[in-house]
C-alpha cells in the first residue's frame, strides 16, 4: 500500500519518512570521521533498530528514542511512575531486536519549570524499569527550558524525556540480527503487547478528543477489559513491556533467531519490513487479536483497519524469526520468561506482508 496520504493524527508519513531518511543520510556522511578508528560504525545496518559501533573486537549497539506525546497522558493523570518503563522500552527492545543485550542508559528530561516530586516519580519509575532489564542508568541532564517546553496546561511540569542506551552484541552472534540469514519458510513468533507502547498517541489523542471533548481522560473506559482500567486515561498510560530479557533468554538458550523486529511507531508490516531481506515477504495469519482499548477506539472513532494495523501495534509488540524446527522452543522458552507467545505465521518467497485479521486479508508492500 500506498504512504503518501495523509495520516489521521494529521501529518504527512511520506515526508516523515523522507526527513528521516535525509537526517540519517547526512549522519553517515560522518562515519568517516571513526574510520579504521574506536567507535566505527557499522555500514550494513540501514533500516535497522539500532546501529552499532566497534572498539576494537567490541561490537556496541547504540539506540536512542522518546516517549513521544504519551507523556501528555501521565499529565492528565498526574501519575508519571509507569513513563521509565516505556523509555527503556523503546531503547532497549531495538538494541535486542539487532541481538545487542542492553547495558547502559542516559536520559534526558527537558522541562518547562522543575518539580522535584513529578521528577521524583519517574526517576522512581524508571529505576524499576531498569532493574527489570538489568540496565545501568548511568548519565542524564534535567534542563528547565521555560516556554520552549509545553505540554497540557493543566500539567504541575510539562516536560520531553529522551533516551539513548547502549548495548554488547550477544557472545552467541558473529554480527547482529539484520534478517539477511532469513528464509521461505522460517516461522515468525508473536509476543504480545497489554498496552499502546509509545506510539499512536496522535492518532489516539485525536480520536478520544473528537468523542469525548477536552477531558478524554477522565471519560469511563467501556473496552471489554473495563475492570483493568476506570477511564481512558488509565487505559492509555498502560505502560510498555520490556521483551530485551526475554529475548536475550533466546540467545542465551542457543535457539537460532534470524530477525527480530521491534514494534512501535508505523505498525505491524511497516516495522517487520524492516527486518525481510533478499525480497522476502510474510503472511502473518495468527497474531494476537487487538488489544480491546484499540478495538473500542476503532469503534467509536471510525477507524478501520488498514489505518488501525498501520499506526497501532494492535495487540503485538515484537516479532521474532527461527527456524521451523526451532519455533515450539522459542515460545516456550519465551513463555518461561513471563512473556505470551505464539506462533505468528511464516515467511515467504513472495515480497510484502499480508496480514490475516479479523476484518479480512490487509497487504502492505
Amino acid at each position: 500500500m500506498s504512504n503518501t496520504t495523509e495520516n489521521p493524527a494529521g501529518y504527512s508519513i511520506e515526508e516523515g519518512n523522507a526527513a528521516s531518511r535525509n537526517a540519517y543520510n547526512w549522519s553517515k556522511k560522518t562515519f568517516q570521521n571513526r574510520a579504521g578508528k574506536p567507535g566505527e560504525p557499522a555500514q550494513d545496518l540501514d533500516g535497522g533498530f539500532s546501529n552499532e559501533i566497534r572498539f576494537g573486537a567490541e561490537r556496541i549497539g547504540i539506540s536512542s528514542d522518546g516517549i513521544g506525546t504519551k507523556i501528555e497522558v501521565a499529565e492528565r493523570l498526574n501519575k508519571y511512575d509507569t513513563l521509565g518503563y516505556d523509555l527503556i522500552a523503546m531503547t532497549a527492545d531495538d538494541l535486542i531486536a539487532a541481538g545487542f543485550v542492553p547495558t547502559n542508559l542516559s536520559n534526558i528530561i527537558d522541562v518547562n519549570h522543575l518539580d522535584y516530586d513529578v521528577v521524583d516519580q519517574m526517576m522512581r519509575g524508571l529505576h524499576d524499569a531498569a532493574n527489570f532489564a538489568q540496565v545501568a542508568i548511568t548519565g542524564g541532564e534535567i534542563a528547565e527550558l521555560g516556554n520552549r517546553i509545553g505540554g497540557w496546561p493543566g500539567a504541575k511540569m510539562n516536560f520531553n524525556w529522551c533516551s539513548t542506551a547502549i548495548g554488547v552484541l550477544h557472545p552467541s552472534l558473529a554480527q547482529p540480527l539484520s534478517g539477511k540469514t532469513a528464509r521461505a519458510g522460517h516461522v515468525v513468533v508473536a509476543l504480545r503487547s497489554p498496552s499502546f507502547r509509545s506510539n499512536g498517541y496522535s492518532l489516539a489523542r485525536k480520536t478520544l478528543q473528537k468523542v469525548f471533548g477536552d477531558n478524554w481522560h477522565e471519560a469511563t473506559y467501556d473496552g471489554t477489559d473495563a475492570d483493568q482500567h476506570a477511564t481512558w486515561g488509565e487505559a492509555m498510560l498502560a505502560p510498555s513491556l520490556i521483551y530485551s530479557p526475554g529475548v536475550a533468554a533466546l540467545l542465551d538458550a542457543g535457539l537460532p533467531l534470524h530477525g527480530v523486529a521491534h514494534i512501535t511507531g508505523g505498525g505491524v508490516a511497516d516495522n517487520f519490513s524492516r527486518v525481510l531481506k533478499n525480497g522476502l515477504g510474510a503472511v502473518l495469519d495468527n497474531l494476537f487479536e487487538p488489544l480491546p482499548a484499540m478495538q473500542r477506539l476503532c469503534e467509536i472513532g471510525g477507524i478501520d483497519a488498514e489505518t488501525a494495523y498501520l499506526y497501532w501495534n494492535m495487540g503485538t509488540g515484537m516479532l521474532v524469526v527461527t527456524e521451523e524446527a526451532s519455533a515450539a522452543a522459542v515460545v516456550a522458552s519465551l513463555q518461561a520468561s513471563g512473556y505470551d507467545a505464539q506462533v505468528a505465521g511464516h515467511l515467504t518467497a513472495e515480497s510484502g506482508v499480508k496480514l490475516r485479521v479479523g476484518a479480512g486479508e490487509l497487504r502492505y508492500a
